[in-house]
Parts: structure tokens; C-alpha cells; sequence
């Protein structure tokens, strides 16, 4: 398996209020990530918002505690939404399926692992890590989400 987030030690990076305002949008929702499903568009929803109060408390330098919450949050949270798209996928039987789940395991065993790490102190969390959750929700969305989206809408509307 690839890693997502590489094993170097992520140092603390103490973010300046001018760094903070260019990446206080940085987990903003846009109408283009919509995938017609109104349960999953809420989810993904949801995990923008998630993301983004985990981004809010690192770049404010909040303290280990909230921000283990944060993460936890957003761990558990992408693991519910990634059950429910695959229980979708199952039920409309698509043909991805195995591959989408694939991408969804390898992306929570990476965070699990990263949250561990966070949990021992081996680890802090940057933006760099932040900047890789956004573009990997936003490339999931619209690439492999939206795959599965014109199928299940396509099989839903026969």
C-alpha cells in the first residue's frame, strides 16, 4: 500500500494570522462537489464541516485535547459516510465497487494510523496534512463519487 501520509515526523507549524485567513475557506463546500444524492451530498457535507473545525483548531493552536476530539470526530464520522456509500453501491449493485472500497480502506487505515500517532506524540498536525484532506476529499468527490453517482442515479431512475 501506498502511503498517503508519509512516516516523516510532521513538525508543529505555528501558523501566522495571514497564513490562517488564506486557508480558513480551505474546507468550504461548493455546489460543483454535489453528486445528486441529497443523503450523500449531507454527508459530504458534514465532513467538510468536520474537516474544517479540525483545521480551525490546529491553525489557532488549540490544545492536544480538542484537537484529538476533532480528529476523532472526523475519523468516525468519514467511517460512517464510507459504510453508507458502499451499502448504496451494494444495493445498486455497481460494478466499482470493490475498487471504490479499496480507496475508502486505504485512506481510513492511513488516518487511523496517523491518529495514533498523533495520540503517542510522534506526531503534530500541519497544514500540509490539512492541504492533503482537502484535495483528497475534494478528488474523491469529484472523480470517484461522482462515478458511482451516475450509476446509482441511473439504476434508481429505471
Amino acid at each position: 500500500m501506498v502511503a498517503l501520509f508519509p512516516r516523516f515526523a510532521l513538525k508543529r507549524l505555528t501558523v501566522s494570522a495571514k497564513a490562517a485567513d488564506e486557508t480558513s475557506d480551505m474546507f468550504e463546500w461548493k455546489p460543483e462537489y454535489s453528486v445528486q444524492i441529497p443523503k450523500i451530498d449531507a454527508q459530504h457535507q458534514q465532513l467538510f464541516v468536520l474537516a474544517a473545525e479540525l483545521h480551525n483548531a490546529m491553525s489557532q493552536g488549540k490544545g492536544k485535547a480538542v484537537l484529538k476530539q476533532s480528529l476523532a470526530r472526523l475519523i468516525e464520522y468519514t467511517k460512517v459516510h464510507f459504510a453508507c456509500e458502499e451499502q448504496l453501491m451494494n444495493q445498486y449493485h455497481y460494478p466499482e465497487v470493490v475498487a471504490h472500497k479499496a480507496q475508502h480502506d486505504q485512506l481510513t487505515a492511513q488516518v487511523v494510523d496517523l491518529h495514533k500517532r498523533f495520540l503517542s506524540g510522534e506526531t503534530t498536525l500541519t497544514i500540509t496534512l490539512m492541504v492533503f484532506l482537502k484535495n483528497w476529499l475534494e478528488r474523491h468527490i469529484a472523480a470517484s463519487d461522482q462515478q458511482y453517482s451516475v450509476h446509482i442515479r441511473g439504476k434508481a431512475a429505471a
